[in-house]
């Protein structure tokens, strides 16, 4: 059995749950706000596009 397909699923899972967990921090841009949290949102927005998208 090749486990191949279930470890880029599992990325590409992991990577749209980052993504819509820094599109919800997003949100908290209606709130006050701290460098610290603009830092995270970023973070996870860019690292949920990355797995999600990238073939790797």
């Amino acid at each position: 059995m090749n486990k191949e397909p279930k470890k880029v699923f599992m990325k590409r899972l992991c990577g749209l749950l980052l993504f819509f967990f820094g599109l919800g921090m997003a949100v908290m841009l209606f709130v006050p706000v701290c460098l610290c949290s603009v830092i995270v949102i970023l973070f996870c927005l860019i690292l949920g596009y990355v797995l999600f998208c990238c073939g790797c």
